[in-house]
């Protein structure tokens, strides 16, 4: 079987969409910054070019594309509004801004994540956007498990699934259908812009859509729950998201009636993605990813908050 040759190809496009913008590029070694089966992105001096999963809808990421080019204080825009074709794979082009540190935690940007967020969610959708792929992926990630693996590993994960409403497992139109939302929210969708020491802005718009708020924060409240995040860093994002007037969880109050389903999601989600990682690679799970298991089987044999069913 010949491959496709798609990372010198995106490569060849990074440089020339660089080359484009400036008469002076400073050139250099291109960069791979991610190479996985649904996403290959590089970086060529401050252009970026990335390469999207090969079953994203263009029409869908287009939409996306125009929804940040229009919203350019909390979304970093896209050189371009048109993704382009490239060995059957839509291809968009992005400014290089400078990421999260991961070897400093204490400067994780939980504040301005969570602002940001609330900006975004108290903002109407510019263009009609189909829905947030938050429950998507996490079903998709489920039948991942299920393809990869029968054994006991993974009961108490599809238990603690199957207890999850039909919305939160893409089996019904989710109960908001107008809220802008992220839709893969973590502190690696953030970049500073202009590059190096610019404002925050999110990035990685492949699951932005309209419907529940409350998944955009479901990841750090489901580590926090998980034991995973400190508790002050989750009341630092908590707080700073409340006080920006973010509409997804009471202004105060117990926050986990609106957080409880789609927490459960992302951690039953993870927890998936961590057995079919682990079993690929021939091994058991591992400390971070063995919490995530244990707190899908405690669970599964407590209820989550009711929530309606229904779109609305």
């Amino acid at each position: 079987m010949t491959s496709t040759p798609l990372l010198p190809d995106l490569t060849a496009q990074a440089i020339a969409a660089a080359h484009s913008r400036t008469s002076a590029c400073p050139c250099g070694a291109t960069v791979t910054l991610a190479e996985r089966p649904d996403a290959t992105v590089v970086r060529h001096a401050d252009t970026v070019a990335k390469a999207h999963a090969p079953d994203m809808d263009a029409t869908d990421l287009a939409s996306r594309m125009a929804a940040a080019t229009r919203l350019p204080e909390i979304l970093l825009p896209p050189l371009t509004p048109i993704p382009v074709d490239l060995h059957d794979r839509p291809v968009s082009f992005w400014p290089y801004g400078t990421p999260v540190d991961p070897e400093d935690p204490d400067a994780a940007p939980w504040e301005a994540a969570a602002t940001l967020l609330a900006r975004l969610h108290r903002t109407p959708a510019p263009v009609p956007l189909p829905p947030m792929r938050g429950p998507a992926k996490a079903a998709l990630a489920l039948f991942r498990l299920r393809a990869t693996t029968d054994g006991t590993l993974a009961t108490p994960v599809l238990r603690a699934w199957d207890t999850l409403p039909a919305w939160a497992r893409d089996e019904a139109p989710q109960p908001d259908a107008t809220t802008l939302c992220h839709g893969d929210l973590h502190l690696g969708q953030l970049v500073r812009h202009p590059a190096p020491a610019g404002p925050w802005r999110l990035i990685d718009v492949d699951d932005l859509g309209v419907g529940v708020p409350a998944w955009d924060l479901a990841r750090p409240a489901a580590w926090f729950a998980c034991g995973l995040l400190p508790p002050d860093e989750w009341h630092r994002f908590l707080t700073a998201y409340r006080a920006a007037g973010g509409p997804a969880v009471p202004a105060d109050g117990d926050p986990w009636p609106a957080l409880d389903v789609p927490a459960r999601a992302l951690t039953v989600q993870t927890a998936a993605r961590a057995i079919t990682k682990a079993t690929a690679e021939g091994r058991r799970p591992d400390e971070i990813e063995q919490a995530l298991i244990d707190a899908c089987d405690r669970m599964g044999s407590v209820p989550p908050e009711l929530v309606r069913e229904e779109a609305k």
